[in-house]
């Protein structure tokens, strides 16, 4: 069985949701991995902020934050994506990309974490930026906001 469950911080930019989720089933059937249960949540800098300094205890701001709530080894992968907008906006300007694109990679991105994914040598970057840029050929991310 598969799921995907969306929530939005209703002062923020609201993505439509089927199509946020569909790039998470996308995402993983990328990778050939059909029973998960995800839920992607987009949020403020703050509430990532918080997160952050709780889990982590670092205190600067990051765009996303994924937490696998079981076992890597386990085939069903269960687990929660937070995305700050907020960062997505200020990073697809850096990057000069569009926000709809940076925002799908940010969802891309988390449930690549999920899957056991790691990007921090300059080697799992690489392989996690490939990741990336294959599946957002794949996906319609130009449909993730309204307008």
């Amino acid at each position: 069985m598969s799921q995907v469950s969306c929530q939005s911080d209703p002062s923020l930019d609201q993505p439509i949701h089927i199509n946020a989720k569909q790039i998470v089933i996308d995402t993983f059937k990328s990778k050939n991995i059909v029973e998960y249960d995800i839920s992607l949540v987009f949020a403020s800098d703050e509430y990532l902020l918080d997160l952050k300094k709780k889990y982590f205890g670092k205190n600067h701001l990051t765009d996303v934050i994924a937490f696998r709530l079981n076992e890597y080894d386990n085939l069903f992968v269960e687990g929660e994506v937070y995305i700050s907008l907020p960062r997505a906006k200020e990073n697809s300007k850096i990057f000069n990309q569009p926000y709809e694109k940076e925002v799908s990679r940010l969802i891309i991105h988390g449930c690549l974490h999920l899957m056991g994914f790691k990007d921090e040598s300059r080697s799992d970057k690489a392989i996690m930026t490939n990741n990336e840029e294959e599946i957002l050929k794949m996906i319609n991310w130009e449909g993730l906001f309204p307008g």
